[in-house]
């Protein structure tokens, strides 16, 4: 139960970098933080305490682990890190463009 706890708190510590702060760099490290504590919230769903491998064999009855929730984990870390690749680009194109990561200095900036 401590373990569903712990993933909510650092759900709420990446949900506010998100949409609390102003810096674009600190919000991509907020979504970063938001993104690992859904994947190890379905990591801990799949858990079973004492579970195998989920390889049968004839006439196994064992406690399984479920394996789906961990196929998913690893395709959204590949998914996460595409788009965390692509907000850092976005960054320095905006930091190129404007001198700035702030959002609030950005939306002052005419052109």
């Amino acid at each position: 139960m401590i373990n569903y706890f712990l993933v909510f708190v650092l759900f709420g510590v990446g949900l506010y970098g998100v949409l609390v702060k102003k810096n674009i760099v600190k919000k991509i490290l907020g979504l970063a933080i938001f993104t690992y504590a859904v994947n190890l919230f379905f990591v801990l769903i799949g858990y079973k305490a004492g579970g195998a491998a989920p390889i049968f064999a004839v006439g196994s009855e064992a406690n399984f682990v479920d394996p789906l929730p961990q196929a998913i984990v690893l395709t959204a870390i590949v998914i996460d890190l595409a788009i965390l690749a692509l907000a850092v680009a976005i960054a320095l194109r905006i930091y190129e463009k404007h001198g700035t990561f702030d959002i609030t200095e950005i939306r002052n900036l005419k052109g």
